[in-house]
């Protein structure tokens, strides 16, 4: 039997909401916190496949790498960002934080 946990609740950011998805998965954890425009995610976001293979779709996204909560993936520095992210301002290096304020 395959057990994991998927969690989806909202949060808070200087007054600005966002929705937080973590799914617990076997030797690893899915991250991701999103608003209506883009969303930030652990490394197992594709920032390449996004940029070549989906870059009609415009997707506003970055991705940082060697966090294992949602508290992490928000402080740490984003490690790639999508052309769509660059576009509306959001750089590498970056924290998670940042770049979904510059998504709302």
């Amino acid at each position: 039997m395959v057990s994991s946990m998927i969690t989806v609740k909202p949060i808070i950011i200087d007054n600005y909401p966002f929705m937080a998805i973590s799914v617990q998965l076997p030797k690893t954890n899915l991250l991701a916190v999103a608003s209506d425009k883009g969303y930030i995610m652990c490394g197992a976001l594709d920032v390449m496949l996004l940029n070549e293979k989906l870059q009609d779709r415009g997707i506003i996204a970055g991705r940082a790498v060697g966090v294992r909560t949602i508290e992490q993936l928000l402080e740490a520095p984003l490690e790639s960002v999508t052309i769509a992210a660059e576009e509306a301002g959001i750089t590498v290096g970056m924290t998670g934080k940042e770049a979904l304020l510059k998504m709302r």
